[in-house]
């Protein structure tokens, strides 16, 4: 994998800051509840493995992914953490599960059933931890039939699985409109009140929940994903709860300047032509490493000064107006602080159209990834 070290741009990572955001959440908490850190998609671009690291060390009970390979990614680099993949596993693929300690979703009984006879021939060494999905009204993945969902756990039973857990998930939790919510926690409490013995990880809350709903929340674990990050779920919409501090800058350097005369053009298409003579600076990045093309027309941060994209962002370049001569080497910030100012996720989403979610993870990996503690 290539990783763009010596090429001037890097996603800068605030691994303080993502503790105490965790911790900022723990408090708003009842008392013993646990915090399950949603390291999905590279850790929402960050990094799985550092992120990881981080998270457990910040009072992160447990950590979650999307695929069974990011699982396995953080057992190959020495993380036994409980780890839960949140999408379906195919049912050939689970016995490498099992071995491996990894906890998967269940939404479905003739899943367990395939499992069940599967597991009789291939006896694996140990039993698979499940979590019952509950399909409350996102409509993706999980139980939509209590009757069906009680013989799912009396299937759990048998001595080749572990009833681990069990969760549903919020489709408006971020929306100022709660009816849909409410309807979902209604739901969902039906699934609760339908068992005797609850597993041990009963996890309702994703990170809207936790900052908007903290109220309802009757399970003892939260999934913390977006806000872990330290940012904003519902983008601009809702004002948050806690004191989130963003995790991530993504900064790069000027690497050419030169003056452009009036009258010249620059990028592909020429869309942009000089009015008068002008300081113009080239950075090494662009929509290959995730800086999405639509940014045409938007802004960095140079000394601390917004200085606007001139021409089309490039697969591997950019050039940006600056209000005087720089020189080569000087950094430029693209999402994050540089003097009073700031660039952040939701300010690029705005622009483009899209999700500080989206923004976050199309960082790729050819972006230089470095931590740090911001207290230390």
């Amino acid at each position: 994998m290539i990783n763009g070290r010596l090429r001037g741009t890097s996603l800068v990572v605030d691994l303080a800051a993502l503790q105490h955001n965790i911790q900022e959440q723990k408090k708003a908490l009842p008392a013993n509840s646990r915090i399950l850190a949603v390291v999905k998609a590279n850790a929402y671009g960050n990094g799985l493995v550092p992120v990881a690291n981080a998270a457990l060390n910040g009072g992160a009970s447990g950590l979650c992914v999307a695929i069974l390979d990011e699982a396995l990614a953080l057992r190959d680099n020495g993380i036994a953490a409980m780890t839960l993949v949140l999408g379906i596993t195919p049912v050939e693929n689970a016995v490498i599960a099992a071995n491996a300690g990894i906890s998967l979703t269940v939404g479905s009984l003739d899943w367990l059933e395939q499992y069940h006879q599967l597991a009789q021939v291939i006896k694996p060494q140990k039993p698979l931890k499940v979590h019952l999905g509950v399909d409350s009204g996102m409509g993706r993945i999980g139980f939509t039939d209590i009757a069906t969902f009680q013989q799912a756990v009396e299937l759990l039973e048998n001595p080749e699985f572990e009833f681990e857990g069990m969760f549903t998930h919020f489709a408006t939790a971020d929306s100022p409109d709660d009816a849909y919510f409410k309807r979902q926690v209604q739901q969902w409490q039906k699934y609760i009140d339908s068992i005797e013995n609850l597993p041990p990880y009963v996890h309702m809350a994703n990170s809207a929940t936790g900052l908007w709903h903290q109220g309802v929340i009757t399970a003892n674990t939260i999934r913390m994903g977006i806000s872990m990050y330290g940012q904003n779920p519902s983008g601009r919409d809702l004002k948050l709860t806690l004191d989130l501090q963003p995790v991530s800058s993504l900064v790069s350097s000027i690497v050419f300047v030169k003056k452009l005369k009036a009258g010249r053009s620059v990028s592909y298409g020429a869309t942009y032509t000089a009015a008068k003579d002008e300081w113009l600076a080239t950075l090494p990045i662009g929509y290959a490493d995730g800086y999405p093309r639509c940014m045409t027309g938007f802004k960095v941060l140079v000394d601390g000064q917004f200085c606007d994209i001139a021409g089309r962002v490039c697969m591997d370049q950019m050039m940006v107006k600056l209000p005087k001569y720089y020189p080569v080497g000087t950094p430029v910030v693209l999402m994050g602080k540089s003097g009073d100012k700031e660039i952040t996720a939701n300010d690029l989403a705005e622009q483009a159209g899209t999700i500080n979610y989206e923004i976050l993870t199309n960082i790729s990996n050819r972006v230089h990834r470095v931590y740090h503690y911001s207290n230390d």
